[in-house]
């Protein structure tokens, strides 16, 4: 038996819809976050090179790259891309929804005009 089988009334696209306007301001936060953190990333290896006190380029790439702020920066980064992947992927999965119950109110019509 199909246990997985998509009807009509299993899915609400109130609901979906519900979903995607409670959760469209974290996501957004998110995103920001993500962003600002890859620009910060930039201006952090700048200062970190400025702090070495080698004068070869290499030297002072290896000195931020390797700086316990950065790594913690990269860390933190990749927390902040996993909250706005987790909530991208809610809000993508929300917007299926929407687009099943679409596809499936159509095929109703369908079947209606079939019967009548």
């Amino acid at each position: 038996m199909d246990t997985h089988k998509t009807t009509k009334e299993n899915i609400s696209p109130f609901e979906a819809l519900d979903y995607i306007r409670n959760n469209a301001e974290a996501f957004a936060k998110a995103k920001a976050h993500v962003t600002y953190m890859m620009e910060y990333r930039k201006s952090l290896k700048a200062i970190l090179m400025r702090e070495c006190i080698d004068k070869t380029e290499s030297a002072k790439m290896s000195y931020a790259y390797s700086h316990p702020t950065y790594i913690q920066h990269l860390k933190a980064l990749q927390e902040a891309v996993a909250i706005a992947e987790h909530l991208r992927w809610w809000m993508v999965g929300a917007e299926a929804k929407i687009e099943v119950w679409r596809s499936l109110e159509a095929s109703n019509r369908a079947e209606g005009k079939l019967t009548q």
